[in-house]
């Protein structure tokens, strides 16, 4: 296996922190270098992590501005966000694991969940599973469902994910 040079890690580095400061900057409305602690999720997940809501809450604790509570500083956000994203810390799931999963609502094996069902699963706390807030449901389905069956066609949906 080759080695990468200093200068080719050096790069890498310094591409992914472009690309963490440009995720932090889409959520910084006022140009402050700041944003609300509620966003540390969606910016975690832009950069293509996918961390659950209790690790949410242990990054928060790590870069919230103790001065000024619900904000988050980029000078404390980077250096954090870069060492997660650089060790893979929540990666997220295969295409193979995501198929098995949705197979797995489908005992029929018809390629396809309903609106309804899927809707009861992703918001019930049930099986050990974080269930998904109203928001994340709504947004979910308006990319998933095929608009002319009313149904998830979820090898569809994983290309879809795989393509983003």
């Amino acid at each position: 296996m080759a080695e990468i040079a200093p200068e080719e890690a050096e790069q890498a580095s310094t591409d992914l922190e472009k690309r963490i400061v440009e995720a932090f900057d889409v959520f910084d409305h006022g140009g402050s270098k700041t944003v609300d602690v509620r966003e540390v999720g969606t910016i975690l997940r832009a950069l293509g992590c996918c961390p659950t809501e209790a690790d949410i809450q242990e990054i928060i604790i790590q870069v919230e501005d103790q001065e000024t509570s619900g904000s988050v500083q980029l000078e404390r956000f980077l250096p954090v966000v870069l060492s997660l994203v650089q060790e893979n810390k929540y990666p997220p799931a295969s295409p193979e694991k995501i198929l098995q999963a949705f197979q797995t609502l489908d005992p029929s094996g018809k390629g396809s969940i309903t609106t309804e069902y899927l809707s009861k699963v992703l918001t019930d706390e049930g099986g050990g599973v974080e269930p998904f807030s109203k928001e994340e449901l709504d947004e979910m389905l308006a990319v998933a469902v095929n608009s002319e069956t009313g149904a998830m066609v979820y090898e569809d949906f994983i290309n879809l994910l795989m393509v983003s």
